[in-house]
């Protein structure tokens, strides 16, 4: 079934990181946002979900072609380098730091990001199934 294009409800100052759910280093990013984020401001999708789908649909992305975390901010989606860049800022200081990266261009950074895209399976692992969120912080995690 497609997901439908309107996508999950989604607060206006909330930011959706869009992630690969069976990846152990994308779950891995998440479990290190968890507690860097005390406001709430990220929020939470598996590519695999429903929610997730229907973010990257909304925003033209191919899930099943989908390489990349994607940050979903208000009717923007950045990917890449250049998304984890901007969830970087969303944390605050010292993580903000990290926008010195844009000095690289844009080419040089996602070529980068898409080295380690390409064998965060092999490095890192994958599970089974998409991780199931503590129920301290379930109601980030969009379905």
């Amino acid at each position: 079934m497609a997901p439908d294009p309107e996508g999950p409800a989604v607060p206006p100052d909330a930011a959706v990181v869009v992630f690969d759910g069976v990846c152990n280093l994308c779950n891995g990013l998440v479990q290190f946002l968890l507690p860097r984020d005390p406001a709430g401001r990220l929020n939470f999708a598996a590519l695999q979900s429903e929610a997730g789908r229907a973010l990257l649909a909304r925003h033209g992305i191919d899930a099943a072609a989908a390489d990349t975390v994607v940050l979903v901010e208000g009717d923007r989606a950045y990917t890449k380098s250049d998304a984890a860049i901007r969830i970087a800022e969303l944390l605050g200081w010292p993580y903000r730091a990290a926008r010195i990266g844009r000095i690289l261009p844009r080419a040089v950074r996602d070529r980068l990001y898409d080295v380690v895209a390409a064998n965060r399976y092999d490095w890192f692992g994958r599970k089974d199934q998409c991780m199931v969120p503590d129920e301290d912080v379930s109601d980030r995690f969009l379905s």
